[in-house]
């Protein structure tokens, strides 16, 4: 049956969409996002990507399980233009639904999909185990949801400019404030267990940035997010004043240019059958 849960939204994208946040996300792929996943991938498989954004991941996955079914789920109508546009150019408009939708209320019957896909998403919800055992509800027996999200205070860096402490800080208890929680990773065996999971894997990975391209990149689109993005959040709850949120950026942009930069960011994974 489809579920009939009322959707309802109690926590808050501590992100948002901005230009700085989308960018980020369209980088991603299912190499460096999914790589837990993709060995157990066949042709044919129908899969659901449960908050897809952008679908740079969701692209890749379509290609891997063709010819089967791919939805690329998400609450963000203005999101799922910019996936529209990616898949097309990508060739893939045809191959992939977008669907807007609500996690808690997935717009599906039961046992409907082979693989159910969420990358960074559990970290943003007030419920996280209410998602997986919705996403339990849709996905076929014997199938997999596959689980990914950040560990933050697992975060390591090299220098450490004046501001990045706080930076952290703040974005956790920003998060935290809007009804997340930014070391989900950590948390997705207890969370998976909760929601009725009784064959759990679990994994580490990381991403490490030290090139001076990914130094560029990633400095540039957390600076931007202390500015545009969780900043004004942060502010508005009583974290943080805006002359701090100008000295993480600074700080943010110092490590950037500096060669010896380095940052690492861990990540926990699931692998579930119910």
């Amino acid at each position: 049956m489809t579920s009939e849960q009322t959707p309802r939204t109690t926590h808050r994208y501590t992100h948002g969409h901005g230009a700085a946040v989308l960018t980020s996300h369209s980088r991603r792929t299912a190499q460096d996002s999914a790589g837990y996943l993709l060995p157990h991938l066949r042709q044919g498989m129908d899969l659901l990507d449960v908050g897809c954004g952008p679908a740079s991941v969701t692209a890749d996955l379509a290609e891997l399980v063709a010819p089967g079914r791919v939805v690329g789920l998400d609450a963000s109508p203005a999101v799922l233009d910019i996936a529209r546009a990616l898949l097309a150019e990508r060739g893939l408009r045809d191959r992939v639904e977008l669907m807007e939708g609500d996690v808690f209320a997935l717009p599906f019957d039961d046992d409907t999909f082979d693989v159910i896909h969420a990358h960074q998403l559990l970290q943003h919800l007030d419920d996280p185990v209410a998602a997986l055992a919705e996403m339990r509800r849709v996905v076929r027996p014997g199938g997999i949801v596959a689980a990914r999200d950040a560990v933050y205070s697992a975060d390591a860096w090299f220098p450490q400019p004046a501001g990045m402490d706080s930076w952290l800080e703040v974005y956790m208890a920003t998060a935290r404030a809007n009804g997340g929680e930014p070391d989900a990773g950590s948390r997705l065996l207890a969370w998976s267990r909760d929601a009725g999971f009784r064959e759990v894997t679990t994994s580490a990975s990381a991403w490490c940035f030290a090139t001076e391209q990914d130094r560029e990149w990633w400095s540039g689109t957390w600076a931007e997010r202390c500015l545009t993005s969780f900043g004004p959040r942060a502010v508005e709850l009583g974290l943080a004043t805006t002359s701090d949120l100008e000295t993480m950026a600074e700080a943010w942009r110092q490590w950037g240019a500096n060669d010896d930069g380095w940052f690492v960011v861990v990540h926990g994974e699931v692998l579930l059958r119910a």
